[in-house]
């Protein structure tokens, strides 16, 4: 898949929450709802990424819920990107650039 692949994907499964938003509370989710989602899935990352290195206890095996809340905070990032107008691929792009030019 292919990172314009990604975005359109996930654009099409966010329309697709905002008709559940609107069905059950009248209104979609703010930019900050998204944001505040993305947050809690990003602490969900950190604890089960502790639970899976044997730091944290946990009744389970988390490297499944791990991959998937990983792939979530991906999804997030894309989404909160588009609905502030920041194109995620340029800005994941400058980002490997500098890094690049400062520590290669």
């Amino acid at each position: 898949m292919t990172m314009q692949e990604a975005i359109e994907r996930s654009l099409q499964i966010r329309k697709a929450y905002h008709q559940l938003e609107k069905e059950y509370h009248g209104t979609e989710w703010s930019v900050e709802e998204d944001a505040l989602a993305f947050l809690t899935d990003a602490a969900l990352v950190g604890r089960l990424t502790m639970a899976q290195q044997g730091r944290w206890p946990t009744g389970s095996e988390p490297k499944a819920e791990l991959m998937d809340k990983i792939g979530e905070s991906i999804w997030w990032l894309i989404i909160l990107a588009n609905r502030i107008g920041i194109d995620s691929k340029y800005a994941l792009e400058k980002f490997l650039e500098t890094k690049e030019k400062q520590l290669m």
